[in-house]
């Protein structure tokens, strides 16, 4: 019979092993290691004691270990670190955890079951959790602090968000095209749902919907299989005279596809994207782009585990913070860019 893999160093105690062997019920277990319920001191001093033996939870290995999760493809592994948002995010991250006395560990995606049961972390931050997320349900379990850079469906005890204004965010950039003399405005957005999506394109379809403009929305897909699917949208009946894209590859996409049929940006077709990468600065034309601020959010999760971690039942605010449009030729057109 094959083996589980385990990490080196790393325990399999769970919350239930701490429950039997302090003679509580894994709720008293819960409240104690965060911070909630009526237990008595005696109580609370034994299951706080047992947790430090066996080494589990905030008591235990993890105590000055943090982790770092980004948990919006599920299971599927993929190189989110590659992309500038996370990797901003990350190194920021890294450096408010070290500044505060605490490794970070940025964990894979697409980890099996057992490494989410055995991470030895006093805390986690969960980046672009999506409805429903496992990995929550496996950190809740264990009874972890968490918290969400990007908001979750539901908040529980020791648990708050940072995130940036969306629904804000999307009308400033619409409100910008339109100003531009854009009149049929499509947005790139999906299949994930995570909130930063779900809330993106609830505002568009209301922005949509107070102008009286039929709504476009275009799924994202990889480099490989966007080219037909943009070509398609930039040729058929009603094509859209603006793109907006959530995602960072969405301008070069688009100026690609552009190309292809015969547009010029912006005269033809004006574009903006999410992101983070300074290169859109230096494309043909420059992309106008929106920044999510990572750095600013990966630091503000980072102090409010740290919050959560040191100072139980106390639950930080949740954090809102601002994002930043950045116009650049992509999204100006000529004839206004000269009055």
């Amino acid at each position: 019979m094959a083996r589980e893999r385990i990490l080196p160093g790393v325990s399999k105690v769970t919350i239930a092993d701490v429950a039997r062997a302090a003679e509580v019920s894994t709720a008293t277990v819960s409240n104690v290691l965060n911070g909630t319920g009526r237990v008595s001191e005696p109580t609370r001093a034994r299951v706080k004691a047992v947790a430090g033996a066996l080494g589990y939870g905030p008591a235990g290995g993890g105590a000055r270990t943090l982790g770092l999760a980004v948990t919006a493809h599920g299971e599927s592994a993929w190189d989110f670190a590659s992309v500038p948002y996370f990797a901003q995010a990350i190194s920021a991250a890294t450096i408010a955890a070290h500044r505060r006395g605490y490794a970070l560990m940025a964990m894979p995606s697409g980890p099996a079951e057992h490494m989410w049961r055995t991470l030895p972390a006093a805390g986690v931050v969960l980046v672009d959790s999506p409805p429903s997320d496992p990995v929550v349900r496996l950190l809740r379990a264990r009874g972890l602090p968490l918290v969400f850079d990007g908001r979750p469906g539901e908040l529980r005890a020791r648990e708050t968000w940072v995130d940036t204004d969306h629904e804000a965010m999307t009308r400033r950039v619409l409100e910008h095209l339109a100003g531009q003399g854009a009149e049929r405005i499509a947005l790139i957005a999906g299949p994930t749902r995570e909130y930063y999506t779900r809330a993106s394109v609830t505002a568009y379809r209301r922005w949509c919907s107070s102008g009286g403009v039929r709504p476009c929305v275009v799924p994202f897909a990889e480099d490989g299989l966007a080219g037909p699917r943009l070509d398609a949208l930039l040729t058929g009946d009603g094509r859209p005279d603006a793109v907006f894209g959530l995602y960072d590859p969405c301008g070069r996409q688009v100026l690609e596809a552009a190309a292809r049929c015969g547009l010029s940006v912006p005269d033809d077709l004006m574009v903006v994207c999410s992101s983070e990468d300074p290169a859109y600065g230096r494309t043909a034309p420059p992309v106008s782009t929106v920044s999510l601020a990572p750095e600013q959010a990966g630091a503000a999760a980072v102090d409010a585990l740290v919050s959560l971690v040191e100072k139980p039942p106390h639950t930080p605010p949740p954090v809102v913070i601002e994002t930043r449009l950045e116009v650049r030729a992509s999204s100006m057109r000529r004839s206004r860019r000269h009055t």
